[in-house]
């Protein structure tokens, strides 16, 4: 390609974030930099997502610092991707919130709100979450609230927990979503007739969960698994695979989160259960069907569970890859 420009730059860092080649998008947005192409609006929108994947803050705040220079501050998407990439860091996330408004004339909008509260949940900060829904200037959709009660299960607010899901039955009857953080919460402190009761409510309201299934790409064909799934044609290789790992992490100090299955059986059945979660099944396909020291990219359409997190970080180390676990919102 003879000399390409700002466009050409652009789509090649584009079409590596979106397709999870972070280092690449990086190493190709450095390359442009090098041949003294300037970024625009778009660059800056396609590389934040990678600096944030990758965790690399101190290139996104060179970037940062490009994007104020450039004078497109005030554009919203920019913006929005900035939050993003500071969402690690609290106060210097809500720090970049506050002034958005102001000198910038960037008004914040519902995806900047529900933005912060996530963040501010994820980092264990409940109750000012709760404070920023409720001195938000805009109503909040019901994702924030939605937010707030996964922040609650992840950190076991009970009581928090209860009454926004609560709201959220009566905002959107519908939405499995809370029902079934509700139901999370209270099996994770062993209330089986609460758990029974939100199943219960499901039923009666026609309210219906979406199974998990997870998905990784191999040799440009996508594979997808759910819990316990047995269907693919290569399951002999994929169980007898997670057999092993599991004794390999066992031996090196990996204990399953029992606390992370969410029905009242004994203790072997739940072991069994979580060891055959579809993050794992994914990950086991992956590594029977690529070649050693293969990056991994695992894509879960809900929540992945802290089991599968931990459990991804022993096998890693075991076999020498980088492995990456996310949900499809992530």
């Amino acid at each position: 390609m003879p000399l390409p420009d700002v466009v050409s730059w652009t789509v090649m860092i584009a079409g590596y974030t979106q397709n999870g080649l972070v280092e690449k998008a990086l190493e190709t947005f450095k390359k442009m930099q090098v041949a003294g192409v300037k970024s625009n609006s778009t660059t800056f929108i396609s590389i934040l997502p990678a600096c944030a994947k990758m965790g690399a803050l101190e290139q996104g705040m060179d970037i940062h610092q490009s994007i104020i220079k450039s004078g497109i501050l005030s554009d919203v998407v920019v913006a929005s991707a900035l939050v993003d990439i500071h969402g690690g860091l609290v106060d210097e996330a809500c720090k970049y919130f506050n002034g958005m408004s102001d000198p910038y004339c960037t008004m914040p909008t519902m995806d900047h709100y529900i933005c912060i509260v996530d963040l501010l949940g994820r980092a264990g900060y409940i109750e000012e979450a709760l404070n920023f829904i409720i001195k938000m200037p805009i109503k909040p959709a019901s994702v924030v609230w939605v937010c707030l009660l996964g922040a609650c299960r992840s950190h076991k607010n009970i009581g928090l927990g209860i009454s926004t899901a609560t709201l959220l039955f009566e905002l959107n009857p519908k939405n499995a979503a809370p029902y079934v953080l509700l139901s999370n919460i209270y099996a994770e402190v062993g209330r089986w007739g609460d758990v029974k009761k939100v199943r219960r409510l499901m039923k009666d309201r026609g309210t219906k969960k979406i199974p998990g299934c997870s998905w990784v790409e191999v040799r440009k064909m996508v594979h997808v698994f759910c819990v316990g799934d047995r269907s693919h044609q290569q399951t002999k290789d994929i169980h007898a695979k997670l057999e092993k790992l599991s004794g390999e992490m066992k031996a090196a100090g990996y204990l399953p989160d029992l606390r992370q299955v969410l029905s009242d059986v004994e203790e072997e059945e739940k072991e069994l259960f979580l060891g055959h979660h579809s993050e794992k099944l994914a990950i086991a396909f992956g590594l029977v069907n690529t070649s050693p020291g293969t990056t991994l990219t695992v894509v879960k359409n809900l929540r992945v569970c802290d089991d599968c997190h931990t459990a991804a970080k022993f096998i890693s180390k075991i076999v020498s890859r980088e492995i990456v676990v996310r949900d499809a919102n992530r």
